[in-house]
Order: C-alpha cells, then sequence, then structure tokens
C-alpha cells in the first residue's frame, strides 16, 4: 500500500503547514525584532493551528453549519482575547 492510500493528500499538506507553523513560531520569536507584531504573529499561529486541527482532524469541517460557525468565532475571539492581553498586561 502507498502512503498516498493510507493518508489523504489534504491531510497530509495540513500536518506540513502544522508542522511549518511549529518549525516557524520559535524561529520569530528568536529574532530581535518588533515585539508586538512577534508575538501577535506566535498567537496568530498557534490559533491557525488550532483551526486546523479542529476542522479536519476532528472532522468539523463536515459538521452542521451552527457547529462550525461557533467553532470559528470561538478562535477568532481566542485571538483577539490573547492579544489584547499580552497588549495589557
Amino acid at each position: 500500500m502507498t502512503a498516498q492510500k493510507l493518508v489523504p493528500a489534504r491531510l497530509l499538506a495540513i500536518w506540513f503547514v502544522l508542522v511549518s507553523l511549529s518549525i516557524l513560531g520559535p524561529t520569530l520569536g528568536s529574532e530581535g525584532e518588533n515585539r508586538t507584531f512577534v508575538a501577535a504573529a506566535i498567537l496568530a499561529f498557534a490559533v491557525v493551528k488550532v483551526r486546523f486541527v479542529g476542522l479536519d482532524f476532528m472532522e468539523l469541517r463536515h459538521a452542521p453549519v451552527a457547529m462550525r460557525v461557533v467553532f470559528e468565532v470561538y478562535c477568532l475571539i481566542l485571538w483577539v482575547t490573547l492579544v489584547s492581553l499580552y497588549l495589557l498586561l
């Protein structure tokens, strides 16, 4: 059996994006540039990873529309809350 039959191409591509974001976060954080931008970007990476895991590995992409909308809004509120807390503290 080939790897393509075992793992759908979409999940493999998403897995590569998740790994890339996991590597890019600490790399971006080690730069001495604008700390606020770097923090917001790293938090965005984390929320994007949560979104990918929820939609594709927990099958929310094919869930009822209301459940998917709640999850998408949750991801947006999560990012806004985390960035706001970072900026305020």
